[in-house]
């Protein structure tokens, strides 16, 4: 048992439970403040969240301990998985504000796309460590493409607008790492401009083509689908350099911003704690990056670098988003901020996959930061 322990402890990387601990516990302060609002307190809200990271805390830790190389093996095994779990979720599943995205377990919610996105990263990790040095044929960016598409194409069904854009930035941004040939850039860029005219005229509903319309022209509706957007920049604004202070927000506090404790929870943290909040958010997440780009320069491991560096991408485009859609630089899509935005799914799936990269840099740390198959020559 002590030696389990011991072993648990050093596989643990002590700098990514820094980064972590810290981001969680900031979801965790602000969780508080929302809950116990003077307009209509909810103490459920908060004692949700702290089940939630203490879940993630123990589902880091379990993984961290599993050898990393078991989700190369099945790989595929876990894509299917997520094809079947979303596939699922279409028929039994829960909709909350117009999307059926969430399966009933009783006493809380599953969300399936958060998972997917995970099993995304390794199947594409896998996929392109076995083919990367041959990427400049057309053949494996459809092949993982296709892939790709099959879980967008779900996901659009329910409709999830948001995910599917992170998926989809996850698949882009890790072709650029294995180093496609420029023409497949602009080929890419041109096919999906073609699918987003296709997506507008026939994809697309009423709703979410207000909420491009909105973030292109604020004016449009300010007091139908513009509102959000318009009480989330005032609350951002309103934050200035050191914020309102704990529970004064009065965007927030008041009620007049939305979606507070998930969409919205950027605007919360600029309000209540201003610009020295946001900067401390913004510099987790850069060192979570960062972690992730260096661990996949020093592994000599392919699957795990790409590995790494899929789950750099999915920090960086769903934090882009949601940041941005607070501040107004994107459409509000109904997407969670890593680690703050309440909710079980996006913490746990996230905490499992930081978990498998603990691992990941323990057997750096114990082999060596050779790149034996090649990846630093793709970089």
């Amino acid at each position: 048992m002590r030696s389990i322990l011991a072993r648990s402890v050093r596989s643990i990387d002590w700098p990514l439970v820094g980064a972590l601990s810290v981001l969680m516990a900031i979801g965790l302060v602000l969780a508080y403040s929302i809950s116990t609002n003077p307009v209509s307190p909810n103490p459920a809200l908060f004692r949700k969240q702290l089940i939630y990271v203490l879940a993630g805390i123990c589902a880091f830790v379990f993984f961290s301990t599993i050898n990393y190389r078991i989700w190369m093996v099945y790989s595929k095994v876990i894509y299917l998985g997520c094809i079947v779990a979303l596939v699922g979720v279409l028929v039994v599943g829960v909709t909350i504000r117009g999307t059926t995205g969430w399966i009933s377990l009783g006493i809380t919610t599953f969300q399936p796309v958060e998972f997917a996105k995970i099993g995304l990263i390794f199947f594409l990790a896998k996929y392109f460590s076995d083919h990367g040095r041959h990427f400049f044929l057309w053949r494996h960016t459809i092949i993982s493409g296709i892939a790709t598409v099959a879980l967008i194409g779900l996901v659009l069904v329910q409709p999830d607008f948001g995910s599917a854009i992170v998926l989809a930035g996850i698949w882009f941004l890790m072709l650029l790492v294995v180093g496609i040939p420029r023409k497949h850039v602009i080929a890419l860029i041109s096919i999906f401009l073609i699918a987003a005219a296709i997506g507008w005229m026939f994809v697309l509903k009423p709703y979410q083509k207000d909420r491009i319309m909105t973030f292109l022209n604020p004016q449009l509706d300010t007091q139908g689908v513009g509102y959000n957007v318009r009480q989330s920049i005032i609350a951002v604004g309103s934050g200035r350099i050191i914020g309102r202070g704990f529970g004064l927000g009065s965007q927030s506090q008041l009620k007049f911003l939305p979606e507070a404790e998930t969409d919205f929870i950027f605007a919360v943290l600029a309000e209540e704690f201003g610009l020295v909040g946001a900067l401390t958010l913004l510099a987790g997440l850069l060192f979570l990056v960062y972690r992730l780009v260096a661990t996949a320069q020093r592994t000599q491991d392919n699957f795990a670098a790409y590995s790494a560096l899929g789950l750099a991408s999915l920090l960086t485009v769903q934090s882009f988003v949601n940041i941005g859609m607070n501040v107004g630089l994107a459409p509000v899509t109904g997407i969670p901020l890593p680690f703050l935005s309440s909710g079980g799914s996006s913490l746990l799936s996230l905490c499992i996959a930081f978990g498998i990269m603990s691992n990941i840099i323990y057997d750096v740390r114990t082999r060596g930061s050779h790149s034996a198959l090649g990846f630093k020559d793709r970089v």
